[in-house]
C-alpha cells in the first residue's frame, strides 16, 4: 500500500508542478499552459504572488520532465490524468483555474469533469486569449502539416516568438503544437453552448490579438462574468505589467469570494 501511494505521489508530481509550496494558503491556483507550452512559466508565479495563493502548474505529457512520455491522444485522456493528479491538492480546499489559449480549454473541461464526477468546482475560472469551444471557428482540418503551422498558431496560439528561433520553429516545437492541436479538434467540433458551470468566469485577451468572441464564455456558467483587454498580442501575458495585473486581479477576486460566500 505504501509503495502504491508513493508511486501515485511521483505520478502526481510529474503532472503538477508547484515550485513554491505554501500549504497555509487560502487558495490553490492551478494554471494550464498554452498549446506546445510547459509548466515552468506559470509555476514561477508562485514566487511573488500574495501568500493567500499557492500556485500549481500543469505539465502535459511529452515535455519537460515528461519528455519521454507519449503525447495524449484526446482531451478525455488529458482531463482524466489532470483530475487524478489534482484531487489530493484541491479536495477540501478553495481552488481556481487559469488557462491561457489552449490551456483555457483544458481548464474548462477539467472543471466540467471535476464537477460531474466528484462534485468539485473551482470558485473561479480565469481564461485567456481563446473563445469557448462552442464559439470557436472550425478551421482545424483532418490533415495538419508543418506548412499550416503559422496559420494555426495565429488562431490558437502556441509558442511565443521569444521562445523560438525567429526564422523557423524547431521540429520539437512543431511536434508539440501539432500534438496539442490534435486533441482540440474533436472538442471544438463536438461542443455546444450550454450552461454547465456555476463558478464566476473572467476573461483576459490582448488588444492586438486576432479578434475572438471572449464574451461567449458567459454562456457556459450561471455565475458572474467579467472581461479585460490588456495591451499586447496573443502572448500579452508575458509582459511584466500584464502578468502583475493578472496576478493581482486573481488574488483580489479569490479573497473577495471568501467574504461573499
Amino acid at each position: 500500500m505504501e509503495s502504491r501511494d508513493k508511486a501515485e505521489t511521483i505520478r502526481n508530481e510529474k503532472v503538477v508542478n508547484c515550485l513554491y509550496q505554501n500549504r497555509n494558503a487560502l487558495f490553490r491556483l492551478v494554471c494550464f499552459p498554452w498549446g506546445g507550452g510547459g509548466s515552468t512559466f506559470f509555476a514561477k508565479w508562485g514566487q511573488d504572488i500574495p501568500n493567500s495563493v499557492e500556485v500549481h502548474a500543469i505539465r502535459l505529457a511529452g515535455r519537460e520532465s515528461r519528455l519521454d512520455e507519449p503525447f495524449a491522444s484526446d482531451m478525455n485522456q488529458v482531463v482524466d490524468e489532470i483530475a487524478c493528479a489534482l484531487l489530493p491538492i484541491i479536495q477540501g480546499e478553495n481552488f481556481a483555474f487559469f488557462g491561457h489559449s489552449m490551456g483555457s480549454y483544458i481548464a474548462f473541461f477539467t472543471a466540467l469533469h471535476l464537477k460531474e464526477k466528484y462534485n468539485l468546482e473551482p470558485v473561479h475560472l480565469f481564461v485567456s486569449s481563446l473563445s469557448p469551444p462552442h464559439a470557436q471557428l472550425r478551421f482545424l482540418k483532418d490533415d495538419m502539416c508543418a506548412g499550416q503551422i503559422d496559420f494555426l498558431l495565429k488562431k490558437m496560439g502556441g509558442i511565443p516568438e521569444d521562445f523560438v528561433d525567429d526564422e523557423e520553429l524547431s521540429q520539437e516545437s512543431v511536434t508539440k503544437v501539432l500534438a496539442d492541436l490534435h486533441i482540440l479538434k474533436d472538442v471544438i467540433y463536438g461542443t455546444h453552448s450550454k450552461t454547465c458551470l456555476s463558478c464566476d468566469i473572467t476573461c483576459f485577451s490582448g488588444s492586438e490579438d486576432i479578434p475572438v468572441d471572449m464574451e461567449a464564455w458567459k454562456d457556459v456558467t450561471s455565475g458572474d462574468f467579467d472581461s479585460f483587454v490588456l495591451p499586447g498580442h496573443h502572448f500579452y501575458l508575458l509582459e511584466t505589467s500584464n502578468t502583475s495585473f493578472i496576478k493581482k486581479y486573481i488574488t483580489k477576486s479569490l479573497e473577495i469570494s471568501v467574504l461573499t460566500s
